[in-house]
C-alpha cells in the first residue's frame, strides 16, 4: 500500500463522480465529517476582566441549570472561560511588575 494512497484516493473520487453511492458516501464523509458536538447558542459577556469571567461562569451555570446546555458543554465552556481569565490575570501581573520595575529604576536613578 505504500505510495498508493494517491491512486486509491483518485479512484474513489472517480467512482464517486460516476455515481457509485458507496464511493460518494466515503468521499463526502472525508470532506464533511459528521459533527461530534453540537453548536451552542449561548450569549456570554465579553471577557476582558476577572469579573467578566465570573459573570460568564454565572451565565454558564444558569444555562446548565435550566437545561439549555448539558453539564459537559457547561464544563467545556467553563474551562475556556477560566483559560481566558488566567491569561487576563497573567497580563495584569506582568503589567504591574513592569510598573514596579520602572518605579524602582526611577527611585534608584534619583538617589545618585
Amino acid at each position: 500500500m505504500e505510495g498508493e494512497g494517491g491512486a486509491i484516493t483518485r479512484k474513489a473520487i472517480e467512482q464517486a463522480l460516476r455515481g457509485d453511492a458507496q464511493a460518494l458516501r466515503l468521499c463526502l464523509e472525508r470532506i464533511y465529517p459528521a459533527r461530534k458536538e453540537r453548536l451552542i447558542d449561548l450569549p456570554l459577556p465579553d471577557v476582558q476582566t476577572a469579573q467578566d469571567a465570573r459573570a460568564a461562569l454565572s451565565a454558564i451555570l444558569a444555562a446548565v441549570g435550566n437545561g439549555q446546555i448539558t453539564p459537559g458543554e457547561g464544563e467545556t465552556l467553563a474551562i475556556i472561560i477560566e483559560s481566558q481569565k488566567r491569561a487576563i490575570v497573567a497580563q495584569d501581573w506582568e503589567s504591574r511588575l513592569e510598573e514596579l520595575e520602572k518605579t524602582a529604576q526611577r527611585k534608584k536613578g534619583g538617589r545618585r
